[in-house]
């Protein structure tokens, strides 16, 4: 039995936020849908007394806490929200990023306090237009990913990087990001580094 516990146990961090389960939890609708890396979104009832991590020490194997950001709202129009980045980058020259994710995922929690911390968040100010999606359990605003060729999300958060023409730069991995929590920051930070509009708009494509 207890090997059959560990199989599960480890097969769910593997494969990051791909199913809704009974124990998810609700989303709570906070945060900014564009143009921000820092959201203001907290978690409610945390236990009094537990110490907040130091979100700037450079831990591989940090995960998400407590007290990681809920950007995904659900009641934002997401079509406008996304034309709004489209139509701030052709002013910019910055590079579009759409997160697609949910506030009860807790990869999507995780790269949101990834995307808080001091050097990444300075590379996504000064890269990109930022758009959180609230995708539900993948059942809600699924004609973003689809407008630019992406018919199925495999998990949360999916992540697109597209020019300010709309030519999508990450195709090869914007499923990669379903154990966003997981990965190590230095990762994150070389990633979102190789995307980011640059001087003249060079940037990496797959």
């Amino acid at each position: 039995m207890l090997r059959v516990v560990v199989f599960f146990a480890l097969a769910a961090m593997t494969t990051g936020c791909v199913v809704k389960t009974a124990g998810s939890v609700a989303k709570t609708g906070a945060g900014v849908a564009v143009g921000a890396a820092k959201t203001g979104g907290k978690a409610a009832g945390a236990a009094a007394g537990a110490v907040t991590p130091n979100k700037n020490d450079d831990h591989d194997d940090d995960h998400h806490h407590d007290d990681d950001p809920r950007p995904f709202d659900d009641s934002r129009n997401a079509a406008a929200d996304v034309d709004a980045a489209f139509g701030a980058a052709q002013t910019s020259g910055k590079n579009v990023l759409i997160v697609l994710g949910g506030n009860w995922c807790h990869d999507s929690r995780g790269l949101a306090g990834k995307f808080e911390r001091e050097e990444l968040s300075r590379v996504v100010a000064d890269g990109y237009e930022l758009v959180w999606v609230d995708v539900g359990y993948r059942d809600r605003n699924l004609h973003i990913p689809a407008r630019y060729g992406i018919a199925e999300l495999f998990g949360t958060p999916t992540v697109l990087i597209l020019s300010a023409e709309g030519a999508l730069l990450n195709r090869d991995s914007v499923h990669d990001w379903k154990t966003a929590d997981s990965k190590p920051y230095a990762e994150t930070l070389d990633y979102f580094r190789r995307y980011a509009a640059a001087p003249g708009g060079d940037v990496q494509r797959d």
